[in-house]
């Protein structure tokens, strides 16, 4: 089946449902203070493009750009169990960095936990590389920073 990547309210019960797994996973991995996820209202927010994926009329992925100014930011990406292995994550990213290069950043960056083995290979094979902590994560201990150039 043909996955449609498209913008979306991040409070759409199916975007919803996938958001709140992903929060969960992540408290499961992580202690409090090294969760940096954002609430469905934050991901409202006018300088944050919120996309998700679907196939047929389930939605199976979520990801997002949030414009920083300097450059783009991924929040938010997350692929339901089901839909791992086709795609989802690759069409994603290809669409926020379509987005980002709209908006005329000329670089994305991204912080991920180090538990998160298939977003860190996801990343890798889409051309991120690591790099230095940026923004508020300054003093996350269990995060992996990446940036590709656009």
């Amino acid at each position: 089946m043909m996955i449609i990547v498209e913008r979306n309210d991040p409070r759409h019960p199916g975007a919803m449902a996938l958001l709140e797994q992903s929060h969960a996973l992540m408290q499961s991995l992580f202690p409090p203070e090294e969760n940096f996820f954002l609430d469905f209202d934050a991901l409202a927010a006018h300088d944050i493009h919120f996309f998700t994926a679907r196939e047929g009329d389930t939605i199976v992925g979520t990801g997002a750009l949030k414009n920083c100014h300097d450059y783009g930011e991924i929040k938010s990406m997350f692929v339901a169990d089901e839909a791992r292995g086709k795609g989802v994550g690759d069409a994603l990213l290809r669409q926020i960095e379509d987005q980002a290069r709209e908006e005329k950043l000329d670089r994305i960056k991204l912080e991920t936990g180090d538990a998160l083995v298939a977003a860190l290979k996801l990343y890798a094979r889409n051309g991120y590389t690591t790099c230095d902590a940026f923004g508020p994560y300054a003093t996350a201990t269990r995060s992996i920073f990446m940036e590709k150039a656009l």
